[in-house]
């Protein structure tokens, strides 16, 4: 029996809509050949793949046993299953059979024989086609974007993450890969929980930000600045009072850098950073003037998101920069040379990115806790010093750390840019969550990583390269032009009501005309999203058009109700977007 014979056909179609798992795959599978000597019946008189230890996957009980329990029961046609591990297919094979056309599946198959096999042995075009199929790379970029993928799935339906028991005999990347689906699965659910409450907010700041933005300069002519200078990341954890006299001691060689809401705690420790960076969009952060010292402040340079709130920027009493992050208006129409920052929502993470991006050389972490000490999470003197909660445990050198699901999250993307971006990281323990990657020494041993170089410069007090950074930050502060932009509510709100004016015709009769409502739903979605500039900031208003279309079984008027809202809300958002995008500054001002 040939065993491999849908395997070039399979391949094909992964080469056209998968393309990534197809190169992964050429470059990694053995020949076909060579895996037909592994296959044996096992006890239960099906096909099997023999181990090492001449063991089959499948001796201690067959497959019907192992996979009756996978197919939803609830929402299935609304929802996608992660499966680790596809084995010779029958999981697989078991779900295609047991669940709904429109439930997706995402496979992930650390083995290239393996998979080599599964797709050999069953015609997976159909599926892999329709898109219902999706094989994904055991890459980490490759895995993030699949999941990121099934958004719709996510808030309208449900994710599943079925391990393959048998495949994990196989070996150790099962069980890795399985923690990491479900990292990402915990990362997904904090993102959209985050976009689907603050998404009008961030964005709305950006607009708010825009002209002042492109008045401040522009953060482009920076990369690469720093041309290996050592750099620190200094946190408001409670161990950073400890670390100070260290962190004082590279005035002038390194660049010291915080964020903005930890400015009164480096003050409070007698440090002066370079740059500071504020990234929280939230009001809150406001706080930090009730504590910050404007005089003292004024000779920091302020790197700002702008999804800032902009009273923050502007009662920020130093120069200011603006930084485009990803998900706001910058993520779709930046230019290639531009720098569009994923943030990840933690301001200490997002300096790592930062300074990588500016080619940093050691990069130096100081109170970088990640946890509580005691019955504090933060320095003295940040706004947060006297929340004393912590919900989960991390580890640490002396046992466990109490900390936050959002510092845990921080903590295991500041971990996987270490390892990816290949960092050299030195953190100056302080008795915090461990920080894989990143070698742990006491603050009395900076001295020794970091030995002085040539003295500073006896005028500035900067060394040359940091000299030449300073010079190039003051230039990057430069007003950029004021592009002027069509106005788009004329088309917007013509298009709109068409649309209104023919579903309010089908749902006269909603039963009857379901296919077409959902077709042309399905038009007024696609019609949201095709202008890059309105995007970010109709993201909820798609995803409820998404969620009439993938999150719904039958049609009537509460529906059609709904859909005015969303076109209501949409006008609205694109009323305002022509206020700031098509209006001159001087207009605005005026």
């Amino acid at each position: 029996m040939n065993h491999t014979q849908f395997l070039a056909e399979n391949t094909k179609a992964l080469a056209a809509r998968q393309p990534k798992v197809a190169a992964w795959l050429a470059e990694n599978a053995p020949a076909p050949e060579t895996l037909a000597a592994r296959l044996r019946l096992n006890r239960w008189n099906m096909l099997d793949i023999e181990l090492e230890d001449g063991r089959r996957l499948f001796d201690a009980f067959p497959p019907q046993f192992a996979y009756r329990s996978w197919p939803p029961t609830e929402q299935a046609e609304r929802s996608a299953t992660i499966i680790v591990g596809a084995n010779l297919g029958y999981g697989i094979n078991h779900m295609l059979e047991n669940t709904p056309p429109r439930h997706r599946l995402l496979v992930v198959e650390p083995d290239p024989a393996m998979l080599t096999l599964c797709i050999g042995m069953t015609d997976y075009r159909p599926f892999i086609e329709s898109g219902r199929l999706t094989f994904v790379a055991p890459q980490f970029d490759a895995l993030v974007a699949a999941v990121r993928g099934c958004d719709k799935q996510f808030l309208f339906g449900r994710i599943l993450l079925q391990a393959d028991l048998a495949s994990q005999q196989i070996g150790p990347a099962y069980a890795y890969w399985t923690r990491v689906c479900r990292e990402q699965l915990d990362a997904l659910s904090v993102e959209l929980a985050t976009l689907r409450r603050a998404q009008d907010v961030m964005v709305g700041n950006e607009l708010s930000n825009f002209r002042r933005a492109l008045s401040d300069g522009d953060m482009k002519s920076l990369r690469g600045a720093l041309n290996g200078l050592p750099a620190v990341i200094a946190g408001a954890g409670p161990s950073l009072a400890a670390s100070a006299p260290a962190v004082a001691a590279l005035h002038g060689r390194a660049l010291v850098t915080s964020a903005l809401q930890t400015l009164p705690a480096m003050q409070a420790v007698g440090i002066r950073p370079d740059i500071a960076l504020c990234i929280d969009y939230s009001d809150g952060i406001a706080r930090v003037y009730d504590r910050l010292d404007p005089e003292w402040a004024r000779h920091v340079p302020l790197i700002y998101s702008t999804k800032v709130q902009p009273d923050v920027v502007r009662r920020y009493p130093g120069p200011t920069l603006p930084l485009w992050t990803v998900g706001g208006m910058a993520t779709f129409i930046a230019g290639k040379d531009d720098l569009v920052l994923d943030a990840a929502g933690n301001v200490s993470v997002a300096l790592l990115r930062l300074l990588h991006w500016l080619d940093a050389g050691r990069i130096v972490l100081a109170g970088q806790d990640f946890g509580w000490r005691g019955e504090a999470s933060h320095a003295a003197g940040h706004h947060a010093a006297a929340i004393t909660v912590g919900t989960l445990e991390l580890p640490g050198r002396d046992g466990p750390v109490r900390s936050t699901l959002p510092y845990a999250t921080a903590l295991r993307d500041m971990e996987q840019d270490i390892r990816t971006l290949n960092l050299d990281v030195v953190n100056l323990y302080g008795g915090g969550a461990l920080i894989r990657g990143a070698r742990e020494i006491a603050p009395d041993e900076l001295s020794h990583e970091l030995p002085e170089a040539d003295g500073p410069d006896c005028q500035t007090g900067l060394s040359a390269p940091l000299s030449s950074f300073r010079q190039r930050l003051d230039e990057a502060m430069t007003p950029c032009e004021q592009p002027l932009f069509a106005p788009r509510l004329p088309h917007w709100r013509t298009s709109l009501r068409n649309a209104q004016k023919r579903l309010e015709t089908l749902f006269r009769k909603p039963e009857r005309h379901a296919a077409e409502i959902v077709e042309m739903i399905g038009r007024v979605h696609f019609f949201l999203r095709q202008d890059p500039i309105c995007t970010p900031y109709l993201y909820n208003e798609i995803m409820d058009v998404s969620g009439l279309v993938h999150g719904r079984d039958r049609y009537s008027l509460p529906q059609m109700s709904e859909f005015r809202q969303i076109a209501r809300r949409v006008l609205d958002k694109i009323r305002r977007i022509d206020e700031v995008m098509a209006s001159a500054p001087d207009k605005q001002a005026a």
